[in-house]
């Protein structure tokens, strides 16, 4: 039998899914393994949070690729504190078939009683009310399994309307104008400042039958304003670039921000604050917050 590489890599689980997706276009990885959870009488009692594992079909250079990646994740605003040790364990092992063995890990994510996140390989027969978004997990961030990105869907469940433009910056897989076309948005603008992600936005868009609009761009750059904006991005960038965000609202339009730490919220509601912004509603999931914030028409 032949042999394989299991990488064990420490990480915030923040960066779990931009890293699955590096993982799969650097390094000669069949698969990849994010928290694993064991429960005995209904109780969790031993979780592997903040551990990525990665399985290698041959010996790679894991330092060089994680410095490259390490590199790629401060240049968008990071910082080392953020980001954790990365420490790593790389051993040999006798070959699985783990280009099959990692989809075990993966089911349908239910996000509420109305969305259902499926893997494309998973068979599911929907019923008629429920929005159904089909993704192959670990291709670009935003996977549907982070509470970031959950946050912002129940937020789509709860104010997008018929009619309504949206706008998802830092868009990444396309999950969430995805799901913003399938509670009926006229029209979803989608944007990503890293090219590599947007070819994967439009393949998902395709395959759940959203009409979205996918550009690389910044929030800075959008000339277009919208009834609806969603940000998931690191608290310190959503403070850096609050005021683009409200330039991009219409009045009385609804802003929602996430991907932020319970622990720094207040960086985020000072910007909100300096800007002139009304939080409408703040949410939490476990260690997460999100906010939906409004610019007043006065």
């Amino acid at each position: 039998m032949g042999k394989y590489y299991e990488l064990n890599l420490n990480i915030n689980p923040l960066c779990e899914d931009i890293i699955s997706c590096a993982c799969f276009e650097y390094l000669p990885c069949s698969g990849v393994v994010t928290a694993e959870e064991t429960y005995k009488d209904l109780e969790l009692i031993d979780s592997t949070e903040g551990v990525l594992k990665v399985f290698l079909t041959e010996m790679a250079d894991v330092d060089a690729f994680l410095s490259k990646i390490r590199k790629a994740f401060i240049s968008r605003g990071y910082s080392d504190a953020d980001l954790g040790s990365w420490d790593y364990s790389l051993v040999e092992k006798e070959s699985q078939d783990w280009s099959k063995k990692w989809k075990e890990k993966w089911d349908i994510t239910v996000v509420s009683d109305k969305i259902k996140v499926v893997p494309d390989w998973i068979e599911y027969k929907k019923n008629p009310d429920e929005i159904i978004i089909r993704l192959e997990p670990g291709c670009a961030f935003g996977t549907g399994t982070h509470p970031t990105t959950q946050l912002c869907m129940l937020a789509i469940e709860k104010y997008v309307k018929k009619d309504m433009q949206v706008a998802d910056i830092g868009t990444g897989s396309g999950i969430l104008a995805i799901c913003a076309k399938k509670f009926g948005a006229s029209y979803t603008y989608a944007c990503d400042n890293d090219a590599s992600v947007i070819e994967v936005a439009v393949a998902n868009a395709a395959k759940n039958s959203a009409d979205c609009s996918f550009e690389l761009n910044t929030a800075d750059k959008v000339v277009l304003k919208f009834d609806f904006v969603l940000a998931n991005i690191l608290h310190n960038v959503l403070a850096d670039i609050m005021g683009d965000l409200k330039n991009i609202l219409k009045p009385d339009g609804l802003l929602v921000l996430s991907g932020i730490l319970d622990e720094k919220k207040q960086v985020v509601l000072d910007a909100i604050n300096h800007r002139g912004l009304v939080v409408v509603e703040e949410n939490h999931m476990c260690q997460w917050t999100s906010f939906v914030v409004q610019r007043r028409n006065v």
